[in-house]
């Protein structure tokens, strides 16, 4: 199945899970997977979150941001992958000037 994330509605997602700003959003979803193409603008923000159910991926493509997973910080630049294993918590911060892009996978468990 090929996902065109250009021919998808972009949704804006304000306070996303607690954040700051809005997270701007291209989605799929089924009883298997949740893939987003992301977007957050400088200063924009996903809140601390508990993965209890499943875990996530996300595949920086453009940009930073600052990771908090399980209380340990980390930059994720372009080019990086950041996971959250189930049970755990993260969140994550666009502290830079420009739009921080990227690609995430959430497997339903």
């Amino acid at each position: 199945m090929l996902l065109d994330f250009a021919t998808f509605s972009s949704m804006k997602l304000q306070h996303f899970k607690g954040g700051e700003k809005e997270v701007s959003a291209k989605m799929f979803h089924d009883d298997l997977n949740r893939i987003m193409y992301a977007r957050l603008e400088p200063g924009a923000s996903i809140g601390l979150h508990r993965h209890s159910d499943n875990s996530e991926i996300v595949y920086a493509l453009q940009g930073e941001a600052v990771v908090t997973c399980d209380g340990q910080t980390e930059i994720l630049k372009a080019g990086q992958c950041h996971y959250c294993p189930k049970g755990h918590e993260h969140g994550m911060k666009n502290e830079s000037a420009q739009d921080f892009v990227c690609f995430n996978v959430v497997p339903q468990q």
